[in-house]
């Protein structure tokens, strides 16, 4: 019989899912610097997408891995979900560490791909962690919390170069033997510290609950029926075949999403330094100016993302996770697509300045921020919610993977057509791929539209 669950309190709930800010930071840290870091390493712009394929193909292998593997894994000492933490974590630091050091393209896309497989070791888990750890009535809360953990570390990855300058640690123009701005070497360090320091936070504050008997029998016939890669890839082929319907219907959505934020993460510093600059060379003052103003953007709509994060679900109850969602791609495809069309010069307001003498003046650009964060709030939450209920329980970690892929395909077909033909087609200009990442979440929006919600019956 299953262990009844204790509740928790917010505090408790809060350091179980600690750890997530410390792989979000991680991840912040690419979406902001990676592109600056391949050019200043000698890529192109026609290069760029297929520099970016290891963060998709990681999450396509590894994520339904690791969780079939977690699901069938069980320590008293280690626990289940825990080990993966503290593996990914660890891989996670070294990469982080070694990123700024990189001499050639190369070198920084073969560190890409061991940290976006670190980082996807340790985030899998996480959504079963959730399933496992809390009850029912909690779950909606465990997983609004890894959302605001994700807004809230990949805030501070990326304004943390534009704080170190603001501080006076660095200058723009700073810059190691390898063209790396000194302040992206120092995010890097600092971003591999919360890693490893917010996995061990809520590796040890967090005891892990015992399989119930069925779940014990189910793992020893697992064991019985073949060596762990055998189990794991029929695992996999069993829940593709037994795939609720509210994943099926997502599929369209989460397509044309993530193509998406792929086209913005990519190409914004560009799109930007075209615009407000008109250049793309990585020497220019433009262009570093560019990179900490992608810092900046990106972080403004996560801080959006963390503070709406908290306000989306009890809003679902009202008109629905569907007219939620809809409403949340509408803002954010029409945010992203005025980009081109918003000014940096022209000023809003001015906000006094923790870091400096000078305030902090926000322009028009900022704008955008705003839609582009509520859409990623329900980005990462109305999925979830609309599949609440479909997901039998003993099969958590591998759904939670395959549903991965539904984001990382996108962002395959996403590379693979941007390299081979997109960026042709659209004049070989980043601006045209910040105006068509609009589009598709616009899109995004209308197939949620589509979704016929159905409560199915846990096993």
């Amino acid at each position: 019989m299953a262990q009844k669950k204790k509740i928790l309190n917010f505090w408790q709930i809060w350091t179980m899912n600690f750890g997530f800010f410390g792989i979000q930071f991680s991840f912040g840290l690419q979406q902001s610097n990676m592109s600056s870091i391949y050019k200043y390493l000698g890529a192109v712009e026609e290069e760029i997408p297929i520099l970016w394929l290891a963060g998709p193909v990681t999450g396509l292998i590894v994520q339904p891995i690791i969780g079939a593997i977690s699901d069938g894994t069980w320590s008293p000492k280690f626990g289940r979900r825990k080990p993966f933490f503290l593996i990914g974590a660890i891989l996670a630091s070294v990469a982080l560490l070694l990123m700024p050091y990189s001499k050639t393209v190369w070198m920084a896309a073969s560190l890409l791909w061991i940290l976006d497989a670190a980082n996807n070791i340790a985030m899998e888990p996480y959504r079963a962690f959730v399933s496992d750890k809390l009850d029912k009535s909690q779950h909606s809360l465990g997983f609004l919390m890894q959302s605001f953990f994700t807004g809230l570390g990949i805030t501070l990855a990326n304004f943390t170069p534009a704080i170190l300058i603001a501080l006076g640690f660095f200058a723009l123009t700073d810059t190691m033997e390898n063209g790396i701005p000194v302040s992206t070497y120092w995010a890097f360090f600092i971003g591999a510290f919360a890693s490893i320091f917010s996995i061990l936070i809520s590796v040890f504050t967090t005891k892990e609950y015992p399989p119930s008997e069925e779940e014990l029998a189910i793992i020893a016939l697992q064991k019985k029926e073949g060596n762990i890669l055998s189990r794991t890839i029929k695992d996999i082929y069993v829940a593709f075949k037994e795939m609720p319907l509210a994943m099926k219907q997502l599929i369209p959505v989460k397509f044309f999403t993530w193509y998406a934020m792929f086209c913005y993460w990519q190409y914004l510093t560009s799109a930007l330094s075209l615009s407000l600059f008109d250049t793309l060379d990585v020497e220019s003052n433009g262009f570093k100016t560019s990179q900490l103003l992608t810092g900046q953007y990106n972080g403004s709509y996560n801080i959006v993302c963390f503070i709406v994060a908290l306000a989306l679900v009890p809003l679902a109850k009202k008109i629905g996770a569907k007219g939620v969602h809809f409403i949340s791609l509408l803002l954010g495809g029409i945010a992203v697509f005025s980009i081109p069309y918003l000014s940096n010069s022209s000023i809003l307001f001015s906000i006094p300045n923790p870091f400096g003498e000078n305030s902090i003046e926000i322009s028009q650009l900022y704008l955008y921020t705003v839609g582009l964060g509520i859409a990623w709030a329900s980005m990462l939450a109305m999925p979830y919610q609309l599949l609440a209920g479909s997901v039998p329980k003993h099969k958590t970690g591998v759904y939670m993977g395959i549903f991965n892929m539904f984001i990382v395909i996108p962002m395959i077909i996403q590379i693979i057509s941007m390299q081979t033909f997109v960026y042709d087609l659209l004049g070989k200009n980043p601006v045209n791929v910040i105006k068509l990442a609009g589009l598709f979440l616009i899109i995004g929006g209308v197939f949620t539209l589509f979704i016929k919600e159905r409560t199915i019956v846990n096993e």
